[in-house]
């Protein structure tokens, strides 16, 4: 998939979820805690990417797991797109002069109590990553078609707090994508499907 061709589906199916949506005030059932993530694309060997962390294996919280860049929304954080942008800054370097926002996707609440905005964004190719490696242990790309192909879409249901709940994976070589990453690269998909 070129970039333009990206943008168009993305941007067009926003539209479309934004007319569909209910207009009732959104409500959280629970106390949930606000996060937000980058979802880094990046455009280079002819083909789109999307860039991700392996979380460092010391980390109290998911440890190890592969994720996008971001974390807990601040006090001083002016919205989740600041969160994203300031999170993608601290944990591989990327300033926020050099990634160009494209819109927000549907938040995710998890199973863990956090409500998660993913924030798209194209950051410049050839950039120079510099890990906070009390954060992140590895940057890696993977092509973003390897996303779009449901074939590599694989999904269990695990049965937690009275309640059945999808679990997706999407491995990758020896990475092993799952959980609410895996989540947010399978909307992703939807969204960009003609």
């Amino acid at each position: 998939m070129k970039k333009e061709t990206f943008l168009t589906q993305f941007l067009f199916n926003s539209t479309l979820s934004l007319v569909q949506q209910n207009d009732a005030p959104f409500t959280l059932s629970k106390q949930f805690t606000r996060a937000a993530v980058l979802i880094p694309i990046v455009e280079q060997n002819n083909r789109l990417e999307v860039v991700l962390t392996l979380r460092a294996s010391h980390l109290k919280h998911h440890a190890g797991q592969i994720s996008f860049p971001g974390g807990k929304v601040e006090k001083y954080d002016v919205n989740e797109m600041a969160t994203a942008l300031r999170e993608t800054h601290e944990e591989i370097g990327v300033s926020a002069e050099n990634i160009t926002v494209i819109g927000t996707m549907p938040s995710y609440q998890t199973i863990t109590g956090y409500h998660i905005t993913p924030v798209l964004g194209f950051i410049k190719p050839q950039l120079q990553y510099c890990l906070d490696t009390n954060e992140v242990a590895e940057i890696f790309h993977v092509p973003l078609s390897h996303f779009l192909n449901t074939n590599n879409h694989i999904s269990l249901s695990i049965y937690r707090n009275f309640s059945i709940h999808p679990v997706y994976f999407m491995p990758y070589k020896h990475y092993n994508i799952w959980g609410v990453t895996a989540s947010i690269l399978k909307k992703l998909a939807e969204q960009l499907q003609p």
